[in-house]
């Protein structure tokens, strides 16, 4: 892939760091602000994002112009409205925004004030993961920049709009990723989902219209506004538009993120980018975007990573990060920890998955120590069912965290039947 091909990473891994405000506007940055401000309305930038057939990056994969033609647009200029950029990035696996926020902050924000523009938000807020402490300095460092030299702050390039950003370090909750828990925590409340409607795009941070986006969603604003809808439904290489950031955990030689085409088969992903697997390894399953998605065999490797044609496979994209299980690994111990953040990570709102989660991890903990029962399998595949289907519990974070169960009950059965039979976990030895 060229420079062209690569937008959102083509600045990223430089000698000399992130550029600054004046490397960046050297490199084509700062042009898809000037041509919005000077040359388009805010519903010209609308329906461009909405016709580049731009998905949300960060696992629910919503259209993002569709999103925004929820913000009521009248009377303008009488309200106060927000833009949200998700950075709290705590799914499992999960690392593409970090790449994005430490090697050019200055994409993020430019980003940002397209999409200011676009709804007419006046104040953006970075919910930031707290733990990115080198992403939160440069973040800083790239605001103070922008602000400095006039790219944020009253009348930008006199065109009567106006935007500021402020970052805002997360105190650490899984939940967060869910827009109205993070919205109700920058609200300094505790961070637990909201009822809807309202939605956020109506009723948001203190009441207020707002639209949370994530951070890979927002990078990608200028280089549609710079070049078109048409240029970014080229980069694709089958329904959905774009490039995205991949990447691969586990045992692999080269464990990483990389941009590339969406729908890149994830055989490319592994072979090729990762360097395939580790010696003495073979690929036994994957879940292809994150800990919250459902986990496919290693047949289904060629699976291409779109939305359509993993949910056909049977999971979700998610955020696209996929993590290996190799035949060294045992799943139930795989399956146990990822029960584990799920359980410890609800927000307790609703009854199903504040104790629902917690039953899930004894009974795996009992099941890879040795003292579980056949019967336990029952009761696992009951939680499955009912936590599972969507509208069971207050938000999808219960739901997320039976997609790995549900397909690992079924892909790894005869592993459970054995940690059962055995008392013992069977590749404890060799793993």
């Amino acid at each position: 892939m060229n420079v062209s091909e690569r937008p959102l990473t083509a600045m990223i891994g430089l000698p000399d760091g992130p550029p600054d405000c004046a490397a960046y506007g050297r490199a084509g940055g700062w042009q898809a602000v000037r041509r919005a401000l000077r040359d388009m309305t805010p519903e010209a930038v609308i329906e461009t994002v909405t016709a580049s057939k731009l998905r949300g990056r960060g696992g629910a994969g919503f259209g993002t112009g569709q999103k925004w033609s929820f913000v009521p647009r009248d009377p303008p200029a009488t309200r106060r409205k927000y833009l949200v950029a998700n950075a709290d990035e705590m799914e499992p696996g999960t690392f593409k925004d970090r790449l994005l926020l430490e090697g050019n902050p200055l994409q993020l924000v430019e980003g940002m004030i397209i999409a200011g523009y676009a709804i007419q938000a006046g104040h953006g807020v970075i919910f930031l993961r707290g733990e990115y402490h080198l992403a939160l300095a440069r973040l800083n460092h790239a605001i103070a920049e922008a602000r400095q030299v006039g790219w944020l702050g009253e009348n930008i390039l006199g065109s009567g709009f106006g935007f500021e950003i402020h970052v805002h370090a997360s105190g650490g909750r899984y939940i967060c990723g869910e827009e109205t828990a993070l919205l109700t925590a920058l609200e300094g409340r505790r961070a637990q989902p909201r009822s809807k409607p309202p939605f956020p795009q109506v009723g948001g941070l203190w009441g207020a219209p707002s639209v949370v986006n994530n951070v890979e969603t927002l990078c990608n604003l200028p280089h549609i506004v710079a070049n078109g809808a048409e240029w970014f439904l080229s980069l694709g290489l089958g329904p959905d538009s774009g490039t995205k950031i991949y990447g691969v955990s586990g045992r692999v030689r080269r464990p990483g993120a990389w941009e590339l085409p969406m729908g890149t088969p994830l055989r490319e992903i592994v072979e090729h980018h990762a360097g395939g697997m580790r010696d003495g390894y073979r690929l036994r399953a994957f879940l292809p975007g994150g800990a919250s998605t459902a986990f496919l065999d290693a047949g289904q490797v060629d699976v291409a990573m779109e939305y359509g044609a993993v949910e056909k496979a049977g999971s979700r994209l998610g955020t696209g990060l996929a993590i290996l299980l190799d035949d060294r690994t045992c799943p139930v111990g795989m399956l146990h920890n990822l029960e584990h953040f799920f359980a410890q990570e609800s927000c307790g709102w609703c009854t199903p998955c504040r104790d629902g989660l917690p039953w899930v991890e004894r009974l795996l903990d009992a099941i890879e120590s040795g003292t579980g029962e056949p019967e336990d399998l029952d009761r696992l595949h009951d939680h499955a069912r009912l936590l599972g289907p969507m509208g069971r519990t207050f938000c999808a974070h219960a739901p997320g965290a039976m997609a790995p169960l549900a397909s690992g009950l079924k892909l790894f059965r005869e592993e459970f039947d054995a940690h059962i039979r055995q008392r013992a976990c069977p590749l404890r030895e060799t793993a």
